[in-house]
């Protein structure tokens, strides 16, 4: 089973997503108002925060999703869990 196809899971993916749309609706308002450059750059830091959490939340959905098909007791999942830790090590990457 796939983590979000758990409804908190997805409910919660899904309203940070929402939240950081409003944000860069937000930032776009800015722009066109023609507020300071310092004021839309605090709300573009949000936005990457924002962002950033929400990519982590992904990653850890992924994480589990993986060590639970893991733990099942079939040898070929064994050698999974190598391409997993490979898998994990590229998400986390792109973070940076």
């Amino acid at each position: 089973m796939s983590v979000l196809s758990k409804p908190e899971a997805r409910n919660d993916v899904l309203n940070r997503l929402r939240r950081a749309e409003g944000q860069i609706r937000g930032i776009q308002r800015m722009v066109e108002e023609g507020e300071s450059c310092l004021k839309i750059g605090q709300q573009f830091s949000a936005v990457r925060k924002a962002l950033d959490s929400t990519y982590l939340r992904m990653t850890v959905c992924f994480m589990e999703q993986e060590l639970q098909a893991c733990m099942q007791p079939d040898e070929t999942r064994q050698a999974d869990i190598g391409k997993m830790l490979k898998d994990m090590e590229t998400l986390l990457a792109r973070m940076g």
